[in-house]
């Protein structure tokens, strides 16, 4: 876990994440909290990681994301050497269609 992140401010933040129940009060709080570059930009990185997931190539990937070889590089290099947090949503994501 990064400890730059990790401050009151972030903890407050997560817990009103997790305080949401639906889709619709997600869709209501980002907007809030979010610019709309913001909130595409994280959804772009997690479509990326689940195609890279897929192994897709990095030119796949941007033609259907829009997504610079950067931003791939920095999703995949997450998904390779970081704190496995994807794995982990992919992981529940996929539990929680069966």
């Amino acid at each position: 876990m990064n400890k730059k992140i990790r401050n009151e401010a972030t903890d407050g933040l997560f817990r009103a994440i997790l305080s949401l129940q639906s889709m619709e009060e997600c869709y209501t709080f980002f907007e809030d909290v979010c610019t709309i570059n913001e909130i595409q930009s994280l959804s772009q990185r997690y479509e990326v990681a689940k195609l890279l997931r897929e192994k897709k190539t990095y030119l796949e990937i941007a033609e259907k994301t829009g997504a610079s070889t950067a931003t791939i590089s920095r999703v995949n290099r997450s998904l390779n050497y970081g704190n496995d947090g994807y794995d982990m949503v992919f992981r529940r994501m996929e539990e929680n269609m069966k």
